[in-house]
């Protein structure tokens, strides 16, 4: 199969490093404005399993010109783009994948369902750690019981060594994380949608060794649209992020201060964001060239089996490659990408635009992950 990447940054770069790696996959063609730089971890594969392609995302003759005649698109593009790219994608009758990330954004993705299928063409949009990865795992859960009456997501991309203040490295857009910190929280709770404040309901939550003791709280995004394919049927559906303790204090007190405040304000005559401040300002000692990072993930579904109580759960640590520098983050989501299109391309996945819950089946998705490297344990209680 031919598949084509759509964004040379961390996940795109990750994506088509799994991909490459499959003996399945003839071609990957790695598109950005710019592949003059790319990952060493690629170095490998250039020219012989990878072609880096310089392309303008918001050139739609050239995009579209690269998605004809390939079987799947993986779209690793900042958000904004998924819905042109999906538009794109059913022009040229290529399966699409995205990283999603704006529940908006894919609610309009999913209007475009009737014209997938008259395409005969699969998109499927919110396919990287979360969402993605845990909403297949979640609905594999529901699927596996008769009764569902919670289900509980905790995820979070740390850093191996945290240090103070914040105990938090930048795993990918610090804009993204942001928007989630500030973005209203959408939960199931008595069967019905609504909505939670966002860095509320901390709870501790505890891994094994080396994680140790975790906070959890409510963030937005994580599930995408989940709850509203489940009211009514699930009592409860939370997403929660995991940090170190102390961490969601520390942002609230930054976002109550206006710190991340989206509204400009003026500064000695000149206007200016809050929010773009404080990222051009916390970067430099948030990031990390090194990477040195983990992924902890958990999803709990509760509920009733042939009338007994039944407890599913899923569960993952995972942890930067240091053969290949690719970071946890990176395998985490970027090989979820990738399996997803491999999935399209293969005739697993239906014509239409269904999310990830609708339409992957979890015992391929978990098979081809462990392949990649990336273990999750399921446990039934």
């Amino acid at each position: 199969m031919n598949v084509l990447v759509l964004g040379g940054g961390r996940q795109g770069a990750a994506c088509a490093l799994e991909l490459a790696r499959q003996g399945d996959v003839e071609r990957v063609t790695l598109a950005d404005v710019d592949v003059s730089e790319l990952p060493a971890f690629l170095e490998p594969y250039l020219g012989s399993g990878i072609e880096p392609r310089s392309v303008d995302a918001t050139d739609d003759r050239a995009v579209r010109s690269l998605m004809e005649g390939v079987d799947a698109v993986a779209c690793a593009l900042p958000f904004h783009f998924n819905l042109r790219m999906t538009e794109l994608a059913i022009e040229a009758g290529a399966h699409l994948c995205d990283l999603g990330g704006n529940t908006e954004i894919v609610r309009r993705q999913t209007e475009l369902h009737q014209a997938a299928l008259a395409a005969s063409v699969s998109v499927v949009p919110d396919c990287g750690l979360a969402p993605g990865m845990v909403n297949v795992l979640a609905q594999g859960g529901i699927d596996a019981l008769d009764h569902v009456e919670s289900v509980r997501i905790y995820v979070g991309g740390l850093p191996r060594h945290p240090k103070p203040p914040l105990n938090y490295q930048i795993a990918y857009s610090l804009e993204g994380v942001l928007d989630y910190y500030t973005t209203p929280v959408l939960v199931l709770e008595d069967a019905e949608v609504r909505q939670k404040e966002p860095l509320s309901g901390v709870e501790e939550v505890e891994f094994p060794e080396p994680v140790g003791k975790l906070e959890a709280f409510f963030t937005a995004g994580g599930v995408s649209m989940m709850p509203y394919r489940h009211a009514g049927k699930v009592g409860s559906m939370t997403y929660k992020t995991l940090r170190y303790p102390g961490h969601a204090t520390l942002v609230r007190a930054l976002r109550d201060l206006g710190l991340l405040d989206m509204e400009p304000i003026d500064v000695r005559g000149t206007k200016i964001v809050p929010r773009d401040v404080f990222i051009a300002a916390v970067t430099p000692r948030l990031s990390n060239p090194d990477g040195d990072d983990l992924v902890a993930m958990r999803v709990v579904v509760t509920g009733t089996k042939g009338g007994s109580a039944r407890t599913i759960t899923y569960q993952m640590v995972d942890v930067q490659d240091v053969r290949t520098g690719v970071t946890a983050m990176m395998r985490t989501t970027g090989y979820s990408l990738a399996v997803t299109a491999r999935l399209q391309a293969s005739g697993v996945v239906p014509a239409g635009v269904r999310t990830p819950s609708e339409c992957i089946p979890v015992d391929a998705y978990l098979t081809a992950l462990e392949a990649a490297g990336v273990v999750i344990e399921r446990s039934e209680a």
